[in-house]
């Protein structure tokens, strides 16, 4: 049965990797709600009714066909409803299928999918300590800066976690593959944003609910902390969503600087969102996305890769398809021979003259140009046999 079990890995992946979607959509979809109608909320005119109730703002929308009318109040209202609906399992099952997802494709697979030998010689468990750790390590230094008379000043604090996740990938790009680098930024992200839900903002509101039934005044602080962290999430969310798709391009997790380059994006991404919660309170501020725009840019420049070297002369395809029978098919075939892999990756199949042929560009970009591939270079291709594929695909990447 132990030949069964990557492909019961693989189904694993594969559905679970599906609920991480359907919740991380819920729950940012969610978070972008909950942020633009605070910033969308006008105040009521004074001594109106609903300035005498405590309704610190108010929104009239329409959508579906109905209209909608939510209020905010300062701190509570002055009676506690019967029903109150609690968002919180949202963010936990984004979570708990993230974590999963984390363990089935990199740490069950730690030898495949973390260790690069030409950046760190590892074994597989003191790959995963790594990660673990810093997914640990990275909510409790953020919960202390918040915490600390720096979490008082927005921007000062916000630059010093971003420079604390652009450390955190600094040293596991050091330590771990690129891949396997990126991937763990963004599980400590996400793990700080879950923290937020259910270590300050959940528990602060249930504190203000006990408050009422009690027959108190709920303490406002709890609704300040769960605030400040409700928009720390709201800007960790592009680049972690960034991060959930990094594994498809080699160019950023492969760049020698892997680390600034995921610097740069994370960058971009906070600028856009800020253009947006700006414009939710009404200011378009365009300096804002044209800074977001700008780096993308500077970096797609920065990392156009430069012409690889290839072999002098003509190579011919029956010595590249030995190269990729020996480089590359342990993995891309029907019935891939390497441990962990159930199927072909992206489905690419290179265990014939014509899958080579059909994916000759893809073969060039990835075992060339980005040196992606093979994974770790675990079949060790050398920069010769690179050269010869480079040298084929520049000729026409003729086949039989």
């Amino acid at each position: 049965m132990e030949y069964l079990v990557p492909y019961v890995l693989e189904w694993m992946n594969m559905l679970v990797r599906w609920l991480h979607v359907i919740t991380g959509i819920a729950w940012i979809g969610a978070s972008f709600y909950f942020v633009w109608l605070d910033n969308s909320l006008r105040p009521p005119a004074p001594g109106s009714d609903l300035a005498n109730k405590g309704v610190a703002g108010e929104l009239w929308a329409v959508h579906g066909g109905g209209f909608y009318n939510p209020q905010k109040y300062l701190v509570a209202p002055a009676e506690l409803p019967a029903e109150l609906h609690w968002f919180k399992w949202e963010a936990y099952s984004t979570w708990l299928s993230g974590f999963a997802l984390l363990v089935i494709v990199y740490w069950l697979n730690a030898q495949a999918m973390m260790v690069d030998r030409a950046v760190a010689d590892l074994a597989p468990w003191q790959a995963v300590g790594v990660g673990l750790g810093c997914i640990v390590a990275g909510w409790v230094v953020y919960d202390l800066l918040c915490r600390s008379p720096l979490g008082k000043h927005d921007l000062a604090f916000g630059i010093v976690v971003f420079a604390l996740l652009v450390g955190a990938a600094w040293l596991l790009t050091h330590v771990l593959s690129g891949r396997a680098a990126y991937i763990h930024v963004g599980a400590m992200i996400g793990t700080i944003m879950v923290a937020n839900v259910a270590m300050v903002i959940i528990p602060g509101q249930r504190r203000m609910v006990e408050a009422m039934r009690a027959g108190q005044k709920p303490d406002p602080v709890y609704g300040i902390r769960g605030k400040q962290r409700s928009v720390h999430n709201n800007y960790f969310t592009l680049p972690v969503l960034f991060i959930m798709i990094s594994n498809h391009f080699a160019m950023t997790y492969r760049h020698p600087h892997a680390w600034a380059v995921l610097g740069v994006i994370m960058a971009a991404g906070v600028f856009i969102r800020h253009f947006f919660n700006l414009r939710h309170k009404g200011r378009v501020e365009w300096v804002y996305p044209a800074i977001g725009v700008a780096l993308l840019l500077g970096l797609a420049v920065a990392l156009a890769p430069p012409r690889p070297a290839v072999a002098a002369g003509k190579v011919d395809f029956l010595r590249v398809q030995a190269i990729v029978a020996q480089r590359c098919v342990s993995c891309h075939a029907a019935h891939p021979t390497q441990p962990g892999f159930a199927s072909a990756p992206a489905g690419v199949m290179l265990d014939d003259a014509h899958g080579i042929a059909q994916n000759a560009p893809r073969i060039y970009q990835q075992a060339v140009q980005l040196k992606a591939m093979p994974l770790a270079n675990m079949t060790n291709m050398t920069e010769s046999e690179r050269a010869e594929i480079g040298a084929w695909f520049e000729a026409g990447a003729k086949a039989p």
